[in-house]
């Protein structure tokens, strides 16, 4: 039986869970496998329609009335594992490397270890020290939509809200320890589309490129600067993601043109905001805009919840880490309608790639972190 001190063994019994976004079923039993003996009480649900239904876990131990209640917050679910591994990506390995043993396989990083190290931590936190529980998602790599806002849900009516929420996403640059996210920004997508009229490419007058219309706008796009930034976050950005016209001949005028825009923006915005001024430039060239809006920009500011963190992180490490509020978007964008809410996990190196891997002395320093991290919230500190 796999002890629940063995962060790394942990890990593996995830890992070896092929979960690629959306997750369900086997490697939601070896979670609740996890927490059931240490006295969780688990919540799981599917959420979603169709082919693809999510699941999710809410679990938690309770304290004494009136204590304080901490949550650790992650996602079990993965992006597919690519071709090109030097280990099979859903077989967890470990290897020797130049700085150390590692541990090989897909959501080694992102997020599989963070989600064992919280349970190897929940393990030495006595049950007197408050109220614990993990908020569990199976859909975070993929649209997001019936995860971690399902699970919001739920423990609203339930009415378990935690006072603190710490996400274990991979935050770390370097070295474990250098880098805490204390915000994201947003995050949008936009299609856009201008319709035209087919026909021949030796009798133009007969037909309505949309080619040039959408060239246009996507040029007055890229040319919009939406800020400078501020003290907490980077310049916002605005980035073409696609371009299709779906047009295999040479020598037709194709009926309609089709492109996309990602923006990753800062506090000085909001989604609704960025979509009208984006649909307005897209009127201006006859086109139309179909925008989905991931989540809004966050800043848990700096005050005792980030130096409860550091002061945990520096006990273990040694290393002052940056408060920041750089990188990509995590489930912290809805959690932190629920509590103030942070990011803290391992280096980022490889998530995402071939060959994801995490050093096992990190994971087994991430248990202490995130145990010193545990009993100072429930503390009060």
């Amino acid at each position: 039986m796999t002890k629940a001190s063995d962060a790394v063994a942990l890990a593996e019994a995830l890992i070896a869970c092929e979960s690629v976004t959306p997750a369900h079923g086997p490697v939601f039993d070896a979670l609740e496998a996890m927490l059931a003996p240490l006295g969780f009480e688990i919540h799981r649900f599917i959420a979603g329609e169709g082919s693809d239904p999510v699941e999710n876990c809410f679990a938690i131990r309770r304290g004494a009335e009136g204590s304080r209640h901490f949550a650790f917050a992650g996602h079990l679910d993965v992006v597919p594992a690519g071709e090109g591994w030097n280990s099979r990506p859903f077989t967890p390995e470990r290897r020797q490397a130049p700085g150390g043993e590692m541990l090989f396989g897909r959501g080694a990083v992102d997020m599989k270890s963070s989600i064992a190290a919280m349970v190897a931590a929940a393990a030495e936190i006595p049950g007197e020290a408050g109220t614990l529980s993990m908020i569990i998602t199976g859909d975070e790599e993929g649209p997001a939509i019936h995860g971690t806002r399902a699970l919001i849900g739920l423990i609203r009516e339930r009415g378990e809200v935690p006072d603190l929420i710490l996400v274990g996403e991979p935050t770390c640059v370097a070295k474990l320890g250098d880098m805490v996210k204390i915000g994201r920004r947003g995050s949008i997508n936009v299609w856009l589309t201008v319709e035209g009229r087919e026909g021949h490419v030796a009798y133009p007058q007969r037909a309505d490129n949309p080619i040039p219309r959408l060239v246009a706008m996507l040029a007055e796009l890229d040319a919009w600067v939406l800020d400078q930034g501020t003290e907490w976050f980077e310049p916002s950005n605005l980035e073409i993601t696609e371009l299709q016209v779906g047009n295999p001949a040479h020598n037709v005028i194709p009926p309609r043109a089709v492109g996309r825009i990602s923006i990753r923006f800062n506090d000085l915005h909001t989604g609704a905001e960025l979509a009208h001024k984006v649909s307005e430039i897209a009127q201006k060239h006859g086109g139309t805009v179909e925008p989905i809006i991931s989540g809004e920009p966050f800043l848990t500011p700096p005050g005792p919840f980030s130096k409860l963190l550091a002061e945990a992180i520096k006990a273990e490490t040694g290393i002052d880490p940056e408060l920041s509020t750089s990188g990509g978007t995590s489930d912290a964008r809805f959690l932190k309608d629920l509590a103030p809410v942070i990011d803290f996990g391992p280096v980022n190196a490889t998530m995402h790639k071939r060959d994801e891997a995490i050093a096992v002395e990190d994971l087994a320093t991430l248990v202490r972190i995130y145990r010193r991290i545990a009993l100072a919230a429930l503390e009060g500190k």
